[in-house]
């Protein structure tokens, strides 16, 4: 390095601040529960490529599509097509994004007249209109039926709001208050993100800061290749079904085959069931996104994640399978999709990895959404609740009780006092399902949790079609990791 580590590290831990500082604007901001409470967005910082520099922990299946969305923004508009003050948006799930529901800003950032990169948030917003309120049918069988959709087109062109896009929000969605004031939440996060980079470019110059781009991408790529030394070479594989997909319960069978040889790692998922009639879908970027939560896991995991960590890591997959749907394939509900890939490279890898990974999770995220009308105001409500379960035992340890999916990160739930106040529903028992016992062996799985609502307004209603119970008992709980007592 042309400059002394010192600077380099300073920086570094600059560019964690300004995605962290991005993350506690947009939570503040926010008008959803989901967002400020249950923390279901994700932050970050990019190359002039794309690649990621530095992200807040948020929510991980988010974060790794950063870099797909941003260039999804430089494919279509050009480096020559994107100027200070342009504020991009897009929630396209074919086009680097999940489902419609999670929405992208993406702001460049420009310094002694060069793009030096970008600031990116991903939000998940309660309502985009759509076949139902809350905008996930669990019985959709085409993309269209899940809500609005942006296909990646300018918010802001050159620092001036394009007002059609907030009226095309506002006829779309049954919660425009809401939805509009999430989108301005995310606005002011890519925006203080913008304005901190720019300052920091102008303190130390934008060579340095490139400089410390590289070197931050270059350490990533070495710690994680060191601790691949650590893992056999070899050819690790796993199958299993997921249950239905949402209109049938055919059984649809995954498999993955790990490679790891010449200190990388490929996950092969060719020979996976084809894209479901059904929204438990997945795309591409979301795939790659529950892979890199295992890929990270087994390598040193509390290391800072960059785009240089997963250098060393690759997915191959066909198109048009459960894994990789293409439009207009459903994928609402594609958590659950992913969830399973991401349980599947951890069957595939826990027993090479037993002090690492253990026995498997509940792993669906189980979103419940309850909602209707209220008789006071005649306007609409919804109350999206996704659900804890239990993890697998460990080698060493019981599994962990009522915790969040895998794939969902640093999130949380919705705290009951919050929910009676939000929504006229009340809590009538939020507890740990105890009844299970969490299986047989020496260590015993997690628990889940017993979850049941009340209906507290006549006004409302519930469509079991699209999932809502009154009376709901999440009682997931992981499978145990039996070992023999001695």
């Amino acid at each position: 390095m042309a400059t002394d580590p010192f600077t380099i590290e300073i920086l570094r831990e600059k560019l964690l601040a300004v995605a962290d500082e991005m993350s506690v604007v947009l939570a503040r901001t926010s008008m959803s529960p989901i967002v400020y409470e249950v923390l279901d967005f994700a932050c970050g910082l990019t190359d002039a490529e794309g690649q990621v520099i530095a992200q807040a922990n948020g929510l991980t299946l988010f974060t790794g599509t950063f870099t797909l969305q941003v260039q999804s923004v430089i494919n279509k508009f050009g480096v020559a097509g994107i100027t200070t003050g342009d504020i991009f948006m897009t929630n396209d799930p074919y086009a680097g994004g999940t489902h419609t529901a999670d929405i992208a800003l993406m702001m460049p950032i420009f310094a002694e007249d060069r793009l030096v990169g970008f600031c990116i948030t991903v939000t998940h917003w309660t309502e985009l209109g759509g076949k139902v309120l809350g905008s996930l049918p669990p019985d959709s069988t085409e993309v269209y039926q899940e809500g609005i959709q942006f296909p990646i087109i300018k918010l802001y062109d050159e620092g001036r709001l394009i007002t059609q896009v907030v009226e095309m929000i506002k006829v779309n969605v049954r919660l425009p208050d809401m939805s509009l004031g999430d989108l301005n939440a995310a606005t002011a996060a890519v925006r203080i993100g913008e304005q901190r980079l720019r300052e920091t470019c102008e303190r130390y110059g934008v060579a340095l800061v490139l400089e410390a781009f590289e070197a931050v991408l270059s350490h990533g790529e070495r710690m994680v290749r060191e601790a691949l030394q650590a893992i056999p070479e070899g050819v690790y594989e796993a199958e299993d079904f997921i249950d239905g997909d949402g209109l049938c319960e055919d059984q649809l069978p995954i498999r993955v085959k790990i490679t790891v040889a010449n200190g990388e790692m490929t996950a092969d998922f060719s020979g996976c069931a084809p894209q479901a009639r059904g929204p438990i879908n997945c795309t591409r970027p979301a795939l790659l996104s529950a892979c890199k939560t295992v890929f990270r896991a087994i390598t040193n995991p509390q290391f800072p994640t960059n785009d240089g960590c997963f250098r060393p890591f690759r997915v191959i997959i066909p198109d048009a399978t459960v894994f990789s749907c293409v439009r207009p394939a459903p994928c609402g509900w594609y958590y659950e999709a992913s969830a399973y890939a991401t349980e599947l490279v951890w069957k595939a890898l826990a027993p090479l990895l037993p002090d690492k990974l253990t026995a498997g999770s509940y792993v669906s995220l189980c979103a419940t959404y309850i909602g209707g009308i209220r008789s006071d105001t005649g306007g609409f409500w919804v109350h999206p609740e996704p659900h804890n379960g239990g993890w697998g035992a460990g080698v060493d340890k019981d599994g962990e009780d009522g915790l969040i999916a895998t794939t969902d990160g640093d999130t949380y739930n919705h705290p009951v006092e919050l929910i009676e106040q939000k929504y006229p529903l009340r809590v009538d028992c939020y507890r740990f399902n105890t009844e299970s016992g969490g299986g047989a062996g020496r260590y015993r799985g997690g628990l889940g949790l017993v979850h049941e609502y009340r209906l507290t307004d006549d006004g409302g209603f519930c469509r079991p079609a699209w999932a809502a119970r009154l009376s709901y008992r999440g009682a997931f709980t992981a499978g145990s990791l039996v070992l023999p007592i001695i």
